[in-house]
């Protein structure tokens, strides 16, 4: 699969457990917590020229996923598919080379979990049935 795919929630790689453990814990900060960040992602995303730039902690990479939710242009808002996309580039600039689709599931249901609507899971569903429309 290319990197250039973009975010799929059918590529996460996080279990049923891990997920459902994850969704019901309670955040502690260490960013190894969320499903897929390892040591080698801790220190690929502290880096950056500038101080806004790092994440070092689950709170401030909460906070990069819902400054990723804008900018609203008018009546225009950004769609569940547009937000995990960004999100899921920004982990790719940052230098994050594996798990990113499961890092940016797991990060929209917990945070839907605690803000209902900013993510639905159900726009991707559609795309199960795609494929079968011509029968």
């Amino acid at each position: 699969m290319a990197d250039s795919a973009g975010y799929d929630p059918r590529r996460s790689r996080v279990s049923d457990d891990k997920m459902n453990e994850f969704l019901r814990g309670q955040l502690s900060g260490d960013l190894t917590e969320v499903p897929g960040i390892g040591p080698a992602a801790v220190k690929k995303l502290a880096e950056g020229d500038l101080d806004g730039d790092k994440v070092t902690n689950t709170f401030q990479l909460i906070g990069k996923f819902l400054m990723l939710k804008g900018p609203d242009e008018g009546d225009e808002k950004v769609s569940t598919r547009e937000h995990m996309e960004k999100v899921w580039y920004w982990l790719q600039e940052k230098g994050i080379s594996s798990h990113r689709s499961g890092i940016v599931r797991c990060l929209a249901e917990k945070l839907n979990s605690m803000m209902p609507g900013i993510y639905d899971a159900s726009e991707y569903n559609e795309d199960d049935d795609s494929d079968d429309d011509d029968e």
